[in-house]
């Protein structure tokens, strides 16, 4: 019964069929196990065509492999090879190889000839190869004598080499004596045959050593050609050698060095003929002289030359097309192009073919009875000839078999029996070559075996695919089945694949793959099983990638990789550098998860991959670093095209470093004035490499240029030359005149000279000029040194001038310098302000007004006008003690302006003066005026004394600052009881004279919150707070302690405490959950209803508010008043305040600053109690 193996592959249909595999009659991928008996198989033989080396010994390969082992035999030329006649000739021991010992004696060219190996054992006889043996040669040049070559420049010249024939043929290229390759190009190259071709020579050309050396690689041999001496002379030469010897007419004319149109040095004529193999490389060539050099164009008539399989050699001279075939056929034409002319050539290729197999023959495994076929099918050109031997020799008169039918290249076998076994080979030869096959047909009668290892285990990685190995033999040939699980039943899904092989693939396996598989296979003749395990792994992942990286030189770089895998497998992380292993630099650490590089250079740049293996995948990520530096400076400056006032600078750009150049800096030194000093020219783009450079006269230039990128800056260059230009009028005049008196009585003029290189020329000067502004008077001039000022002496005072001054040296003046305007010297003022009014605005704020001065009476710039005030006396002491003045300055001619931060209740003095730029002028007459009451500050301290069970006494010390006369003090308390709630509020009033106060009939045991604050007739000042409490009562205190003894009570407290704790969860989640809990509904029914913003009085500055600021906190709550003390806002403008010592006032009079003054600094009015606890404070700190 035939074998059957199944399709390459198979899916099962959706339709649950089981997995079952049928195999079809070929079983190419069906070995027969060593141990069954089997016809011999060639398993290594030496090429067709061997060429060997005669220097070594020769060995002719000849392996096979059967059961039983086959036996050898060799037939050379056609007649069998009696190994055991020749003593050089061996057979290696259980093989067929022979070894051929020339290296004692003997001699190749005797062992040249066809050799055949046969193996044979009782099943069958296959034959290798016809193994033509060769010995290679390398031949030396035949002695030739080589005339020295005179030619004319321009001319074409073609060196031939013609080499010996060698086995195989040589490589062939051109040297020198000191063995250089001589340099080739368009208009020099070599041709595929060996010679060198000159398009056209050139006097360079000329040299006595073109040699052509032949390699010869399989006996690593060179041999060389005798030298060729080329000499190329010029017509004009050629003409003075003539002259000497022949007539005019004799001269050559100049027309050989001409132009003219290319021509075809090879191939020769309009068209030429190329026939190639299928398979090989078709070369073709195309070389023409012309002057000048042609260019070579290559086209394919009808058709377009294969993209991926042409490639252009020998500047474009040779066409080369791989692995052609025969659609290459066809007519390709060379184009040779120049200035003058272009012609072309046509190559008609034709591409055979030596035979090459569309289906070769295949073991064939056959039970007795089966039928099967051996197929030879071979293409070719032409198509060649199939003919059949068995065992070696031609089926023609080989023994007659009756299971065998011959049709063609098809042998159909039918019953066969074990008889019927052998070894069929297939000739496939046209005139090209052949080819011969082995195919045995074995007739066997086995039961199944599996061959694939038992309890084998597969790990694969989740989502590729699993293959399952179940590698069978048995004849019948056997189906095969896979089963899941130790009583799985037949696989059904259809998420599975079954290869000839028996192999199970899971296309996409998952977790859920894991398992034990088995495999059955069964035939007529038995069954066998085995069992392989999958197990799925997670595969490899880089979870962190390295990432591009642009660093710069001398730095340090790290790139990070995190690899995550299976928890089984162990992976292995390498760095690579360009896909290659990491430098041998201790610059190069790796850790766990990173590769740090330190001190970068630029031979570090290129690809980093960090490549992750396990013993299943392997996983990379790659990052490129760059590295980037400053660039190198400019070189090779040089200065072209010098003109009086300008000239051309060139340079070379150094290496970018990676980071492209966005520009140049120029800079310059003016070695003439100031040596070593380097000075800003201009900048150009970074794409230019020249810069038309402005110069100025009389200076001796150097320059010098840098590279900017967007790393930094590089270097200076090397200085350029220097270039001296030639000396001119100045072209421009000083900057900054300037005109001031420094007494009343002069005029100093002033001005920023011109600097050396501005001067143009020697000898600089000015021209100074002046003459008064509303004076008819000529201008007056002196011409002075190279210096910045001049004073002009005996004017009047502060006078308007106006003035200019014109720079010129030895060669002229610069242009007419601008005029500007400018004052003799100023004197002080003559005249005190007038009618000085003082308006006071409240306790800490006074208006002060004033009549303007004469301008005349100024004498110099008005800068505005000075106020001096100062303390007198006390109006509550009544004594005077000295207060140092303070002083407001008011810039420009403002004529009112506001005196802030007064003390209330207190006596002033103040005058004004007018200012300018020499000084003060006299004072005004003083002006005294009073600042009203204020509100006083908080009283100095309060505590509280001698507690007793049902009294308190309070002691207190005056307010620092009473701003005013004490009326009374204010005192307000209440109780605190133990909820932390306020009682009722007590408000009392003490004379202004006490300083200690007793409170009786107070509740015992009782905490107690004081408010207490003093008042003017102005109001109530800020208040301090305190809190204390009464002593306890022993006898009240002691049934406290009796009942806290007892057991009842304590388990009371126990359950309240108990049941506190819940409503705490409870209200916390309530709050949590953004709902109001209890409490704090109940802290927001008693907010104080009076707490409200401070009140503003429009006729104080910076007082507080009145007593409504001062109310304590009604019955009930615990959250105090803000006492956050305020100042009013005011009704005056800051413009109107002026300035202090350190302060300054704009010439609108807004103020800018603070007055000063050395005094102790006085503290704010009665409104700031900062240090007086809050109530809220002071309940927190009981608590």
């Amino acid at each position: 019964m035939q074998l059957k193996i199944m399709p390459k592959k198979k899916r099962l249909s959706a339709g649950r069929v089981p997995l079952i595999l049928f195999l079809c009659q070929m079983i190419s991928a069906l070995e027969v196990p060593l141990d069954l008996v089997q016809p011999p198989t060639i398993t290594q033989q030496s090429p067709k065509d061997y060429i060997i080396d005669p220097r070594e010994n020769i060995v002719i390969q000849c392996e096979a492999k059967g059961k039983p082992p086959p036996s050898f035999s060799w037939t050379r030329n056609g007649t069998h090879f009696d190994i055991d006649k020749d003593p050089l000739v061996t057979m290696k021991p259980g093989s067929g190889t022979l070894i051929i010992n020339i290296m004692s004696e003997g001699k190749a060219e005797t062992y040249e000839g066809v050799y055949q190996c046969t193996a044979r054992n009782e099943r069958g006889a296959a034959i290798s190869n016809n193994i033509v043996v060769r010995p290679s040669r390398s031949p030396l040049w035949t002695k030739e004598k080589l005339e020295p070559i005179t030619l004319r420049n321009g001319q074409s010249l073609v060196l031939p080499c013609r080499p010996p024939v060698g086995l195989p043929p040589p490589i062939i290229f051109w040297m020198d004596n000191s063995f250089q390759r001589l340099p080739q190009s368009e208009r020099v190259s070599q041709g595929l045959n060996g010679d060198l071709y000159f398009s056209n020579v050139l006097p360079e050309d000329t040299r006595e050593d073109y040699i052509c050396y032949a390699r010869f690689n399989h006996t690593q041999t060179i041999q060389q050609k005798q030298p060729i001496s080329v000499k190329v002379i010029s017509v004009d030469e050629l003409n003075d050698t003539i002259a000497a010897n022949l007539s005019d007419t004799e001269f050559y004319s100049a027309k050989s060095s001409r132009e003219r149109p290319p021509t075809f040095l090879t191939p020769e004529g309009n068209a030429s003929k190329k026939e190639e193999l299928r398979g090989n490389v078709l070369s073709l060539e195309c070389i023409a002289e012309g002057l000048p050099t042609p260019i070579i164009y290559w086209i394919k008539e009808d058709g377009i030359l294969p993209i991926n399989r042409t490639f252009y050699k020998n500047f474009k001279k040779t066409l080369q097309i791989i692995h052609v075939s025969e659609a290459d056929s066809g007519n390709y034409q060379c184009i040779a192009k120049n200035a003058l002319g272009a012609i072309h050539h046509t190559i008609s290729v034709t591409v055979k073919a030596a035979p090459y197999w569309i289906m070769a023959p295949q073991n064939l495994v056959l039970s007795p009875g089966e039928d099967g076929t051996l197929i030879c099918r071979a293409n070719g050109k032409p198509k060649p000839r199939i003919s059949w031997l068995t065992n070696g020799v031609p089926v023609e008169i080989a023994p007659d078999d009756p299971s065998r039918k011959i049709d063609g290249d098809t042998i159909i076998f039918s019953n066969v029996q074990e008889s019927s076994s052998a070894v069929y080979q297939c000739n496939a030869s046209n005139e090209y070559g052949y080819l011969l096959a082995n195919a045995f047909i074995n007739v066997l009668a086995e039961p199944p075996r599996i061959l694939t290892p038992t309890n084998t285990l597969y790990q694969v990685i989740a989502n590729r695919p699993a293959l399952l190995d179940c590698a069978f033999f048995g004849s019948p040939l056997p189906t095969i089945e896979w089963f899941k699980g130790a009583k799985g039943s037949a696989l059904h899904e259809d998420i599975y694949v079954l290869h000839e092989n028996g192999t199970l693939e899971i296309p996409v396996a998952q977790k859920d793959s894991t398992g034990t598989y088995t495999c059955v296979a069964r035939n007529k003749l038995g069954i066998a099983k085995n069992e392989v395990h999958l197990e799925i792994k997670d595969p490899t992942r880089i979870i962190k990638q390295p990432e591009y990286a642009v660093v710069q030189r001398g730095s340090t770089v790290s790139f990070e990789c995190k690899v995550k895998h299976d928890h089984t497998l162990i992976p292995t992380v390498i760095w690579l550098k360009d896909n290659s292993e990491l430098p041998s630099d201790e610059r190069f650490t790796t850790d766990k998860d990173h590769l740090v590089i330190a001190d970068v250079s630029d031979d570090d740049s290129g690809t980093y991959t960090c490549v992750a293996n396990t013993t299943l995948d392997s996983v990379s990520a790659s990052a490129v670093l760059s590295v980037v530096d400053v660039p190198n400076p400019p070189f090779d400056l040089e200065l072209t095209n010098p003109l009086d006032k300008s000239v051309q600078l060139s340079w070379t750009p150094g290496d970018d470093n990676n980071s492209p150049i966005t520009k140049f800096i120029i800079e310059y030194e003016d070695t003439m004035h100031e040596a070593g000093m380097w000075h800003h020219h201009t900048e150009v783009s970074g794409t230019q490499t020249t810069a038309q450079l402005k110069l100025s006269p009389y200076v001796n230039y150097s320059f010098r240029v840098m590279a900017e990128n967007s790393i930094g800056r590089s270097l200076p260059s090397e200085a350029s030359e220097q270039y001296l230009t030639k000396a001119a009028e100045p072209d421009k005049n000083p900057t900054a005149v300037e005109g001031l008196g420094s007494e009343p009585d002069n005029l100093v003029i002033t001005w920023k000279p011109l600097n050396g290189f501005e001067s143009n020329g020697p000898g600089l000067q000015y021209k100074v000029s002046w003459r008064q502004k509303d004076g008819d008077d000529e201008w007056t001039s002196v011409v002075v040194a190279n210096v910045s000022k001049y004073i002009v002496s005996g004017t009047p005072t502060f006078v308007p001038y106006l003035i200019k001054v014109q720079a010129l040296n030895d060669v002229g003046f610069a242009p007419e310098p601008a005029v500007v305007m400018g004052h003799s010297g100023e004197d002080l003022p003559m005249v005190a302000p007038g009618n000085v009014r003082v308006n006071v605005v409240n306790s800490t704020l006074a208006e002060v007004h004033w009549d303007a001065v004469p301008l005349k009476s100024i004498r110099g710039h008005l800068q505005g006008y000075r106020i001096y005030y100062w303390k007198a006396q006390s109006s509550s002491k009544r004594n005077r003690r000295h207060i140092e003045k303070k002083i407001l300055t008011f810039q420009g001619s403002k004529t009112h302006g506001m005196l802030p931060g007064l003390e209330p209740f207190s006596h002033y003095t103040l005058n004004v003066r007018v200012v300018n730029g020499k000084g003060e002028g006299p004072a005004s007459s003083d002006q005294v005026f009073n600042t009203p009451e204020g509100v006083p500050s908080a009283p100095s301290s309060l505590k509280i004394v001698n507690p007793t069970l049902d009294s308190l006494t309070l002691e207190w010390d005056p307010p620092s600052h009473p701003n005013g006369i004490l009326t009374e003090y204010t005192l307000k308390y209440q109780p605190i009881n133990s909820t932390h709630e306020l009682g009722p509020l007590v408000d009392l009033k003490i004379p202004a004279n006490k300083t200690r106060w007793t409170l009786k009939n107070l509740n015992f045991s009782t905490r107690y919150k004081f408010y207490f604050y003093a008042q003017t007739s102005a109001g109530s000042g800020s208040q301090i707070t305190e809190e204390a409490v009464t002593t306890v009562d022993e006898a009240m205190a002691s049934r406290q302690v009796d009942i806290a003894t007892q057991g009842w009570f304590i388990g009371l407290m126990c359950a309240v405490a108990l049941l506190i704790l819940i409503l705490l969860i409870v209200c916390f989640i309530r709050r949590n959950k953004g709902g109001k809990y209890p409490v704090k509904e109940k802290e927001d029914a008693r907010a104080d209803p009076e707490i409200q913003p401070m009140k503003e009085d429009d006729g104080t500055f910076g007082e507080y508010s009145d007593a409504e600021d001062h109310k304590p906190l009604k019955k009930g709550s615990r959250t105090p008043s803000d006492r956050t003390v305020k100042k009013e806002d005011s009704d005056d403008s800051l413009v109107d305040y002026g300035e202090g010592v350190n302060g300054q006032f704009n010439e609108d009079g807004s103020f800018i600053g603070q007055y000063s003054g050395k005094k102790e600094k006085e503290p704010a009015e009665g409104n700031e109690s900062s240090e007086a606890p809050s109530p809220v404070n002071a309940m927190n700190s009981f608590v």
